[in-house]
């Protein structure tokens, strides 16, 4: 079970439309697929997606920190020493994506030697979740109809609605729309990728406050302390803190400081060693919890869905699963599908999912 080496692979997959929200644009998954082999012949795989809009990091940044300081500092541990491969990786600063995909094949090697499911080795609390969709912006026709044909091709009747465009009015009709088109059927919170001002986000919740919405999730930045707390004293649905709780200690800080009430895990930025740590802070605090998503592709999906299906808490309520609809393609062998709603884990040892070489070979860009 040593470490005997690890990969870093650039590839990119453009998306069939533009994902546009407060703070950034995506038109092309540009990731990194991350291998830890072992000396077993064992081979375990994650997804790394740079969001230097976020996070700061960069598809050369990812390959660059994990060639050059991760691989050689990892190599010769077991996969059994996850702590170890941790408190090496956290010498180096940031790479949070970098850090997690490391962590997340080391997870999935293991279950593959061991022949388990990752799912089961995190908790096994149940095998499936249900499915968020993320509607990025458009107008409120375009975006109702988004959501028609998620309702009627998969069965997903819960939506998590970017905001934060000027006037607030762009994105409160658009929620009011999707009321108003689906009623009670549809389960609705909205995310503002910190791109509108404390009292933008104030005059905007009002004008929802008939709409029933589930959560609202970093509608302004964390940075401007004083009104983000003045925001969140205000608010009468659980406030979530996504981008702004990197780490357990930015959890603690956020929620102790009165800046959130709820969190969001990715497990894209915390893998599955760090978001452990992470969910029994948040049961510790008492605090709701919403499984997020970096945009991921198949392979990132599938280790939201082990991560979040493995615990009671974060299975509680519907995962945001669903945005690799959005690619024109993706690298699995037997492609993730939605099926009434819900996203079912796969049956074989590890995340259960596999690489497609020929699609591999299509999309890397170190060729």
């Amino acid at each position: 079970m040593k470490i005997t080496k690890i990969e870093a692979i650039p590839f990119a997959i453009p998306y069939r439309k533009p994902l546009r929200f407060a703070s950034g644009e995506v038109h092309t998954a540009e990731h990194v697929l991350v291998r830890v082999h072992t000396d077993d012949g064992v081979v375990g795989t994650a997804e790394a997606p740079p969001r230097p809009f976020t996070y700061g990091e960069t598809q050369a940044g990812i390959i660059a920190v994990i060639d050059q300081l991760f691989a050689p500092q990892l190599a010769g541990l077991t996969l059994l020493e996850r702590e170890t491969a941790r408190a090496l990786m956290e010498r180096t600063v940031g790479n949070p994506t970098a850090k997690a995909a490391v962590d997340m094949a080391m997870w999935d090697a293991l279950g593959k030697t061991l022949d388990l499911r990752v799912v089961d080795l995190l908790g096994a609390f149940t095998d499936r979740m249900r499915v968020s969709h993320m509607l990025g912006f458009d107008t409120p026709e375009a975006m109702v109809a988004e959501a028609e044909r998620m309702r009627e091709t998969y069965g997903i009747s819960t939506f998590k609605v970017k905001v934060g465009r000027s006037p607030i009015e762009l994105d409160t009709a658009v929620v009011r729309a999707l009321r108003e088109r689906f009623g009670a059927e549809i389960e609705l919170y909205v995310d503002g990728n910190r791109g509108w001002t404390a009292a933008e986000s104030a005059r905007a919740m009002k004008q929802m406050a008939d709409l029933d919405l589930l959560f609202a999730e970093e509608l302004n930045p964390a940075d401007d302390v004083l009104g983000r707390r003045w925001l969140v004293s205000q608010v009468d649905v659980p406030f979530i803190a996504d981008e702004s709780v990197p780490t357990a200690a930015d959890v603690t800080r956020e929620v102790l400081g009165g800046s959130a009430t709820a969190i969001s895990i990715k497990t894209a930025r915390t893998g599955f060693t760090g978001s452990q740590q992470v969910l029994h802070l948040a049961e510790g605090l008492g605090l709701e919890v919403v499984m997020g998503n970096q945009i991921d592709g198949q392979l990132g999906t599938a280790c939201t869905l082990a991560f979040g299906a493995a615990h009671r808490l974060t299975s509680r309520r519907a995962g945001e699963l669903s945005n690799f609809l959005d690619m024109a393609d993706d690298l699995l062998t037997e492609p993730l599908e939605i099926r009434d709603g819900e996203l079912a884990v796969r049956p074989g040892a590890g995340l259960g999912v596999e690489i497609d070489p020929e699609k591999l070979d299509r999309y890397r860009t170190d060729n």
